[in-house]
């Protein structure tokens, strides 16, 4: 039986330039850095993200963009303060897919690697009763 996500992996080109994306836009905790051993296929290192095991394993990066993301959830107040991170980081900023009204907002970034990720204020329930109200109308 499934339990839940044991971790996320990301490939990424340059660790320390990674650690660094990762602590300040998520605010993500390292709990391991293999340093010089590799245990795994390369260095890697372990962060925890809103209780999420993250981790990030030396390699080659993607070579291009899709819309395959992770998104993380934050509180509708604290969109402002992630935007800031982002664009202080000059990252690239993805313009979000058009929304219906009460389902959420959110933010779309690449990080260097490109990863793309989403931080969303809306919850799946929400969403669902969004949908449903609106299934309703027609």
């Amino acid at each position: 039986m499934i339990e839940g996500i044991s971790h996320i992996t990301f490939i990424v080109k340059d660790l320390e330039k990674s650690t660094r994306f990762f602590k300040y836009v998520f605010d993500a905790k390292c709990i391991y850095s293999s340093g010089n051993i590799t245990h795994s296929l390369s260095r890697e290192k372990f962060f925890l993200i809103g209780g999420v095991w993250i981790a990030i394993m030396e390699g080659e990066p993607l070579t291009k963009q899709t819309y395959n993301h992770v998104a993380f959830k934050i509180n509708d107040q604290d969109f402002e303060e992630y935007y800031q991170r982002i664009t202080e980081l000059q990252l690239e900023y993805r313009t979000p897919r058009s929304r219906i009204e009460g389902e959420g907002r959110s933010l779309y970034f690449y990080d260097y690697d490109n990863h793309l990720f989403e931080l969303h204020t809306g919850t799946l329930q929400e969403r669902l009763e969004k949908y449903a109200s609106i299934q309703k109308e027609e």
